[in-house]
């Protein structure tokens, strides 16, 4: 972990939740669709939290309403977004609907993500920069700030970031997807920092290698046997996102 943890404090990484440990919580995930996102949402939903189902992908969202409600969970919310295209409007249209079915968020984890392409800086297309940036950091900054209003009629709110390691310490090739999980750091400080004095606490997770799609994309010819699939790296995030969190903000954890 880069975090100090408070002494007596759970390590996030080993964390087993008690029964019910978010059961009246509702929580927005981005990229709830697949990979990581997917099994935070699923791991949420047995711990009794209400879950809204961020994603681009309706396919794919309603496999994950399908299952937690096989699971027995809370009914989630389904809400295809796109993070790319979104606009003011859409943006407000989200806001507006968390606020009629809810009137308040406890917490939101942005999960979702794009790798772009692997390539010098000197070669890097400028499109594919933009659009990394925008979906990365651009998206979750209004993603946030629009549901800021929501989380602060919370009596206990928690905002989680998803890293990398190449945003702890930069890698060649690595381009606008290291960058922008950089600029993801800073405005998790940034804001931590702003929410200092009230009820929402804001942190950072690196989920670490994960067999995952992006994983497969950045490391085609890599033995995936080795990596851990998502649901092993869900603790810190329900770690975060509950109770027992309450009084840890602006700090950076790792999964793995």
């Amino acid at each position: 972990m880069t975090a100090e943890m408070p002494v007596g404090t759970v390590d996030p990484r080993s964390y087993i939740p008690p029964s019910d440990s978010h059961r009246g919580r509702v929580i927005v995930v981005s990229g709830a669709g697949d990979g990581i996102g997917r099994a935070v949402a699923l791991a949420l939903a047995r711990q009794g939290a209400t879950v809204g189902l961020l994603g681009r992908t309706q396919r794919k969202l309603e496999r994950s309403y399908d299952r937690i409600v096989q699971l027995g969970g809370p009914k989630p919310a389904l809400m295809p977004f796109n993070l790319e295209t979104a606009g003011a409007n859409e943006y407000d249209a989200l806001h507006d609907a968390l606020d009629r079915e809810f009137g308040r968020i406890d917490g939101l984890a942005h999960v979702a993500g794009i790798l772009g392409a692997l390539s010098p800086i000197e070669h890097y297309d400028v499109p594919t920069w933009c659009k990394v940036l925008h979906v990365n950091l651009t998206a979750a900054f209004i993603l946030t700030r629009t549901l800021l209003p929501l989380l602060r009629r919370s009596q206990d709110a928690s905002v989680v970031f998803t890293s990398s390691g190449v945003a702890r310490r930069g890698r060649a090739y690595w381009g606008a997807y290291s960058v922008s999980k950089f600029g993801t750091e800073g405005l998790m400080q940034v804001l931590a920092h702003e929410s200092e004095q009230t009820l929402i606490r804001v942190n950072s997770v690196n989920p670490g290698p994960v067999r995952t799609a992006m994983r497969l994309q950045a490391f085609p010819a890599e033995d995936r046997s080795l990596l851990v699939e998502p649901e092993a790296v869900t603790a810190p995030f329900l770690f975060l996102l509950g109770p027992e969190s309450r009084g840890i903000n602006g700090q950076a954890f790792d999964c793995q």
